[in-house]
């Protein structure tokens, strides 16, 4: 930078001999009448009068330099030095003489500040040219000299004082472009308008020949516009985020006074992975996600991995034994070679080129190891039960000989006329019983009645490295650090006469123990087929978490993304309309609802505390904003008399048990988890380095203190489950949890990942597709007849947060009014009218007004949402044959459970691959007959019957009504369109239909021939008479 100047003592003028001036090592330059720069190499005085000195051509400026070798002045006493400056960038004008030839100088300035660069505004200095005459080099700022040069008697710089580190944001908001969102936002209340007037149009203008077919028209568009607002309202904001995974190891990983051996100053994480039987959730797919999670980029002493079998079968535990040992050599292997994709079945099955970005000589070697110690590995993993039986066998064996030469000793050498009953137990590799659920179920080792395990498999990791040493017969790992983390398998204890509250009691049991174990102020929740597709997932989601404002998140949810999927995604498994669009936009609001996997909690909010900091928003629309207060603890004689203004999530949570290694716990995992506190503007943080200790190793009292919080008693008379934990009563324990931290006024945030954060499967059969629709929609139906219905939410809820919310609640309930409007256009066939009493210009206008806007709408939304035109048809197709199936039925199971009490059961979704090696995709094309065919293939059957019937009716009238007729015939193809998944589902592969569809197809369509015959024949009698 350069600052015109004016010189103090000796004035630099063209008269002055170039021999009285110092050494000048830069050479200036002019800039001609045109623009353009000419550099000046020569040492003597240039003529630059006439063309070239005009009043605006060449000005004086004093350019300060810091002092490096090739600026030195030629003599310490030079006259060119100033000590009045007053600021590091500024320094005083030097005026010119009008007329005369100037000349620039270089000049070293001396000030209570650091000197640096300055540069003209006018971009006339050369720095290349510079750099190339000085053979100086380049660095931050205008130059850069090594630390061990020493430049200047006078001067204490370094190069620290050059370097600028402002406070750097580990995330930053993207928002959606204004050409994109604005035209989104106007196309939607267009809509909205024209919505409103044909309905108003369609109230006003009914149909008497067919006042009935009108009517229910009527009450199902009025509805479905409902819908559509309770949809599209909450996208009104869509946003993406990014993160700075440099910025985030700067903060907690880099050397600094306060971590000067540069150990990891990020806060602990806890990793937990459900799993309840072994038959559908196959040991070697939970093995695969285990590995990915050890093998994951995390401080290692950060890291804790913990395993909840709700089944407590010994399948599960020792496949998890086997596992930690492979994960011995395939942790370190990952690290030593930086392999990305850390699942090693995913890994193997890879069909890139796996020498890609690869440079290590040896890779290829240690591959090829890897991969055969992984096939023994499966190999073993495989050979598990029948390894379990034969040793449960010969034990058992053993054990009744002992029993019978036992009572032959008692009973004088000859065995008891009754017999002698030994129970067949499940024996362990060290020959003891298993403690859960036996081969042969018996009471207490049955599911449902087994005692509570944990085991350590992997034990806390030392604070430093352990590097690794070669080994002939395995790796190299020389340099490599070899530590995995901690690994604990848990079962929770169970007993008959206990409601164990399915996955939501198993998620908060796993909680209390790695309170107990670990305490990691961060807790990662996966299925057991979602692995770790980005091994730095972790801090990608602690990137929101420490950054400003983090201490507000409750959770971080990641995108669901899934493997195995058919190409043509007939079912819309994929689901990415939801987790790119609808996420997406609620992120722009409150935050993205949880859902299930893939979610990163602060475990102080899980825990049912209110945030450091909320809002309240008031008024119809939640227009108006202001500073929650402050809560106090409630004491429990206040309970009856609290306001009834207040809301019971807003209430501290009091009963979390009567551990006090876990009470104290909490303190600790809400200090942990706050941001740095390295700014000014960060609220609530915390000292750097205050996570630098080493964790202390686990003691036999811990071990037996976490096994007890983890009994089937232990909840009794506490609000787990209630305000603390995951929330029980309802079989979507996931959304509801979610709904509650956002009610207390939390905010979550969605990240999405360049790379996939997790991937996992899905089920890709329709009947386990539509089994696991109608689960979600139960579960929705349960929250609107429950006090988690959103229009019970507390004021700390913003306005369209608490619409996504509502909408979360009565989607199901649209199945009525689709069912019925599917069953329309055949009527409308069947009976020769139409839902209008003719096809006039305004009915069309209307209807064209309304699809273009919608098309234009999804256009946008695919503009913004990445999403593509196949995958919003799909999933368009899949929400009309839901909607008339699964959806249904939880409806009726949800009215049945809140009126009449009765429980409703749901099989586990299989995480099993088809049973045909050969193709991937064998389990599409198995068709599992199921009670959900029956309504969609109702309205397909009736259909087809209709169109036939209408189209023979049409042609032998003597009057045609073509207009009806096309009418009917449109809507109707409109729903046999959107039913086509569905009927390449039915008819599986190489023609295999079960005998049932035929049957039941044939029944309708002869059925509803009849009825129409014998509504003709009547209708004919009646004209005649």
């Amino acid at each position: 930078m350069a600052t015109s100047s004016k010189p103090k003592g000796k004035t630099l003028s063209s008269q002055a001999s170039s021999a009285a001036r110092p050494q000048q090592a830069v050479k200036f330059a002019r800039r001609t009448s045109s623009g353009r720069i000419d550099s000046f190499s020569q040492d003597d005085d240039m003529d630059l009068s006439g063309e070239y000195s005009g009043q605006s051509d060449y000005i004086n400026y004093t350019v300060v330099m810091p002092p490096t070798p090739d600026n030195q002045p030629a003599h310490p006493s030079s006259e060119n030095k100033s000590d009045g400056t007053k600021s590091r960038l500024g320094s005083e004008a030097q005026h010119r003489n009008g007329g005369v030839k100037m000349e620039r100088g270089m000049s070293i300035m001396k000030s209570n500040n650091k000197s640096m660069l300055l540069r003209s505004q006018t971009g006339d200095f050369d720095h290349n040219r510079w750099l190339f005459e000085t053979k100086g080099t380049y660095g931050v700022g205008n130059a850069y000299w090594s630390e061990g040069d020493n430049y200047g008697q006078d001067t204490e710089l370094s190069m620290s004082d050059f370097l600028d580190k402002p406070w750097k944001p580990l995330t930053r908001k993207i928002k959606v472009p204004a050409a994109i969102l604005s035209p989104y936002r106007i196309l939607i209340v267009i809509r909205l308008i024209v919505l409103f007037f044909f309905l108003k149009w369609r109230v006003q203008n009914p149909n008497p020949d067919a006042t009935w077919l009108w009517g229910m028209s009527i009450v199902c568009e009025i509805w479905f516009a409902i819908s559509w607002i309770l949809d599209i309202f909450p996208k009104f904001n869509p946003i993406n985020r990014s993160t700075d995974l440099a910025a985030l190891r700067d903060k907690f990983e880099k050397p600094s006074p306060a971590n000067p051996h540069g150990r990891s100053d990020l806060p602990g994480v806890d990793i937990f992975v459900s799993t309840a039987d072994p038959e559908k959730e196959p040991p070697l797919v939970t093995s695969n996600t285990i590995l990915s999670i050890l093998a994951a980029d995390y401080p290692v002493e950060k890291l804790s991995c913990y395993i909840s079998d709700d089944g407590g079968a010994i399948l599960t535990f020792e496949a998890m034994a086997e596992a930690v040992r492979y994960a011995e050599v395939w942790v370190p292997f990952c690290r030593k070679h930086d392999i990305e994709l850390r699942n090693p079945d995913s890994y193997f099955s890879l069909k890139t080129d796996p020498t890609k970005n690869k440079k290590r000589p040896d890779f290829v070697k240690d591959r090829r190891w890897m991969k055969r110690e992984y096939d023994e590995f499966k190999v073993r993993i495989n050979g598990l039960p029948e390894a379990i039986r034969r040793r449960s066998k010969s034990l058992n064996s053993k054990e009744m000989k002992k029993a019978k030469s036992l009572a032959g000793e008692k009973n004088g050498g000859s065995l008891p006329p009754e017999g002698v009953d030994v129970p067949k137990a499940t024996w362990m590799a060290d020959g003891t019983p298993w403690p859960g659920t036996w081969l042969n179920p018996t009471d207490d080792h049955k599911k449902g009645d087994h005692a509570g395990i944990l085991q350590v498999m992997s034990k806390v990791p030392a604070n430093d490295p352990v590097m690794g040493h070669p080994d002939e017969k395995k790796l190299d790992f020389t340099g490599v650090d070899v530590r995995i983390p901690m690994f604990a398998y848990v079962s929770r204890e169970k007993r008959s006469g206990f409601d164990h509250n399915k996955k939501a009691g198993a998620m908060n049991a796993l909680v209390r123990a790695s309170a107990i174990l670990s305490n990691g102020p961060f807790i990662l929740n996966l299925d057991c087929d979602h692995y770790f597709y980005n091994c730095q997932a972790i801090r990608e989601g602690m990137c929101f978490m420490m950054d400003r404002g983090g201490d507000r998140i409750c959770y971080i949810q990641f995108p669901q993304r899934f493997e195995g999927i058919d190409p043509s995604d007939r079912y819309a498994n994929h689901n990415t309309v939801f987790f790119d669009g609808s996420m997406r936009a609620l992120d722009g609001l409150q935050g993205p609802v949880y859902v299930g996997t893939g979610c990163m909690f602060r475990r102080h909010a899980l825990y049912g505390f209110l945030p450091p900091r909320a809002n309240e928003y008031l008024g119809m629309f939640g227009s108006t904003k202001k500073r929650a207060p402050g809560f106090k603890v409630q004491l429990e004689d206040e309970s009856e008399t609290q306001s009834l203004t207040s809301h019971p999530d807003l209430n501290l949570p009091r009963k979390f048990g009567n551990s006090a290694m876990f009470n104290e716990s909490i303190a600790v995992a809400e200090y942990q988890g706050r941001p740095l506190a390295d700014h000014k503007s960060v609220k609530n943080g915390r000292p750097p380095g205050a996570l630098l200790l080493p964790r202390p190793p686990l003691h036999a009292p811990t071990v037996a203190e976490a096994i007890a919080v983890i009994s089937c008693w232990y909840e009794d008379k506490t609000e787990w489950g209630d305000k603390i934990g995951w929330i029980y009563g309802s079989v979507t324990e996931d959304v509801v949890t979610g709904y509650r931290m956002h009610n207390r006024g939390w905010r979550s945030v969605y990240c999405v990942t360049k790379r996939d954060a997790f991937r996992g499967t899905a089920p890709i059969n329709l009947t386990d597709r539509l089994h696991q629709v109608l689960r979600w929609a139960t579960g929705s139906v349960e929250i609107f007849f429950s006090k988690n219905n959103a229009f019970l939410g507390s004021r700390r809820l913003k306005f369209l947060q608490r619409i996504a919310y509502l909408n979360v609640g009565i989607y199901p309930f649209t199945s009525f009014f689709l069912v019925t409007y599917c069953f329309l256009p055949a009527l409308s066939l069947f009976t020769g009218t139409f839902i209008v009493q003719s096809l006039d210009i305004t009915f069309l206008c209307y209807l064209l007004t309304i699809t273009v806007t919608l098309t234009l709408i999804s256009v946008l939304e695919i503009k913004w949402s990445g999403i593509g035109l196949e995958e919003l048809w799909r999933n368009e197709q899949f929400w009309l044959i839901g909607g008339t199936s699964a959806h249904l039925a939880a409806v009726l199971q949800g009215l049945l459970k809140v009126t009449a009490g009765i429980e409703i059961s749901f099989t586990l979704t299989s995480k099993s691959a088809g049973e045909d090696e050969d193709d991937v995709f064998a389990d599409l094309y198995e068709v599992k007959w199921t009670s959900l065919f029956l309504v969609p293939l109702t309205i397909l059957v009736v259909n087809i019957v209709a169109i036939v019937i209408g189209c023979s009716r049409t042609l032998y009238s003597e009057i045609p009504e073509w207009g009806k007729l096309m009418g009917g015939l449109f809507f109707s193809f409109w729903v046999l369109s959107h039913m086509y998944p569905f009927v390449k589902g039915l008819l599986g592969r190489r023609g295999r239909v079960p005998t049932i569809v035929y049957v039941w197809s044939g029944l309708v369509a002869i059925t509803v021939s009849l009825l129409w015959i014998s509504i003709s024949s009547e209708n004919r009698g009646n004209l005649q008479v």
